[in-house]
């Protein structure tokens, strides 16, 4: 039962790799180079998440005494 399962975990992965993988014949792009591409934008959107965090969280020390 442990083989049987491993094989399909197995073909299931290599399945979801060949997939992400796979070029697109209209632009010749994977998912991953996709992901790739669109990285820094959300690095970005990330800090800016923070800063906004950062100073809310200073505004709430101020307004509570701390």
């Amino acid at each position: 039962m442990g083989l049987l399962k491993t094989a399909i975990i197995g073909a299931a992965v290599y399945a979801g790799f060949k997939y992400v993988t796979k070029k697109d014949p209209i632009t010749g792009k994977s998912i991953v180079d996709d992901l790739k591409d669109q990285a820094p934008e959300w690095v970005e959107k990330a800090k800016g998440y923070k800063r906004e965090f950062e100073t809310r969280a200073d505004y709430a020390k101020e307004d509570l005494g701390i």
